[in-house]
């Protein structure tokens, strides 16, 4: 019965690491984004979007930072405390859903943002995919 239940447990833990991530920007854009593009957004070497995390409580969010920019968490939390202590920059803005997310995206054309694949709408473009 434990037995069980461990591996019932970690099936139900590991379906939300399967979720493909979109990487979202106004329909009206243009842009198909590489990997290496994507972390200069997200690392703030690249200022050719206004980029949008979500809140560090969506577990999505850690998954991205993982997979999409190569850092953990922690690793780009304090990435940007640097940036932001020797004024050479500015995280992006956090909100705190992907429902938020994908409104702020799909409400302004120089935004980029992300979500779980399942989640995008017609309101939005899809400029890459993270497995």
């Amino acid at each position: 019965m434990i037995k069980k239940l461990i591996i019932i447990a970690a099936t139900v833990f590991a379906l939300p690491a399967l979720a493909q991530i979109a990487v979202i920007v106004h329909p009206s854009n243009s842009a198909n984004l590489t990997n290496e593009e994507l972390v200069r957004i997200y690392t703030g070497r690249s200022n050719a979007f206004n980029a949008v995390n979500l809140a560090e409580t969506v577990p999505l969010r850690a998954q991205f930072d993982e997979k999409g920019v190569g850092r953990t968490s922690a690793q780009l939390k304090a990435h940007w405390s640097k940036l932001v202590f020797t004024g050479k920059g500015t995280p992006p803005t956090e909100l705190a859903s992907e429902q938020e997310v994908l409104n702020f995206v799909a409400s302004n054309p120089q935004a980029i943002g992300y979500i779980s694949a399942a989640s995008v709408s017609d309101a939005v473009k899809v400029a890459l995919t993270i497995n």
